[in-house]
């Protein structure tokens, strides 16, 4: 199995025919694990690109190939709009890929999709993907090998690091999940070890956090509360991050003491998650169970 994306998901993209959407569908069509059924632009219905349809509308794309899943890739301004649009055509899960979307509009399409059971990934989101049955996200199909280790992680950089170091070790992943850098995101830490803890698949998590905010605290009271289900090991990038300045990320500042790095693994080991000192570490701590 696998958690939010996988052989039955039937992609497709929003704002296609741009540069970043039309990178999306041209890569993903070449990958062939799983190709988008459709693209959406306004406007440009009856285009192909990559060889995919383009419709003029999610509810029409929806409609005629059975879509049930987007990736935004539209400019920020039109986010609100597009997600709406996704949730009120029925779409389940709705990854943003655009990065830059104001704090305020991205509460507000959060709160609109949830409101139709739609679950967004993002914003700023470098998406989910399920090695070998559907790729929903900017991680290259080759850096990804299936396996029994669900990731969950704010930095896609970072999650290459880990994946390489299990794949040194022979592992490989269920799902890995990106959930954005961003402060306001739709899905958190502990929406996601819920749905490894609940994969049949999934052996072990890992959770990769950063500086700012409780998320990966919250996680871990999770995984406790549901009776520390599968091994867990995380990682919490910043250590040497100074206060007060923003790392790459929007979500990723040092405002008060339980924002930093050292805070999160202390509260962390205290709650009995195993951390990784290192990113290179991740996967040895995996490895020894």
């Amino acid at each position: 199995m696998s958690v939010l994306v996988d052989a039955q998901s039937r992609i497709l993209i929003q704002g296609i025919t741009g540069e970043t959407g039309r990178s999306f569908a041209e890569r993903m069509v070449q990958a062939g694990v799983l190709p988008p059924v459709a693209g959406v632009t306004p406007g440009r219905g009856g285009e192909r690109v990559a060889g995919v349809p383009v419709f003029d509308s999610v509810s029409a794309a929806a409609k005629a190939t059975g879509a049930n899943v987007s990736l935004v890739t539209v400019p920020p301004i039109a986010v609100i709009e597009a997600v709406w649009e996704a949730a009120a055509a029925g779409l389940t899960l709705v990854s943003v890929y655009t990065e830059n979307v104001p704090v305020h509009d991205a509460a507000r399409l959060i709160a609109l999709a949830r409101e139709r059971g739609t679950r967004v990934l993002g914003p700023n989101s470098a998406g989910a993907v399920s090695p070998s049955r559907a790729n929903l996200s900017d991680i290259d199909d080759r850096n990804t090998r299936p396996g029994t280790v669900g990731i969950v992680s704010k930095s896609g950089t970072l999650t290459y690091e880990v994946m390489d170091g299990l794949h040194q070790r022979g592992l490989g992943e269920t799902s890995v999940v990106c959930l954005g850098g961003d402060p306001v995101l739709g899905t958190t830490h502990a929406d996601i070890l819920r749905l490894f803890a609940a994969d049949e698949e999934t052996q072990s998590m890992v959770m990769v956090g950063e500086i700012g905010g409780e998320s990966e605290i919250e996680a871990a009271r999770v995984w406790n509360e549901l009776g520390k289900p599968k091994q867990l090991v995380a990682y919490i990038a910043g250590h040497a991050a100074p206060a007060g300045r923003r790392m790459g990320h929007a979500g990723a500042l040092v405002s008060r003491g339980r924002d930093t790095a050292a805070y999160k693994t202390a509260a962390l080991e205290a709650l009995g998650v195993r951390v990784a000192p290192l990113v290179l570490d991740v996967a040895e701590l995996v490895t020894l169970g």
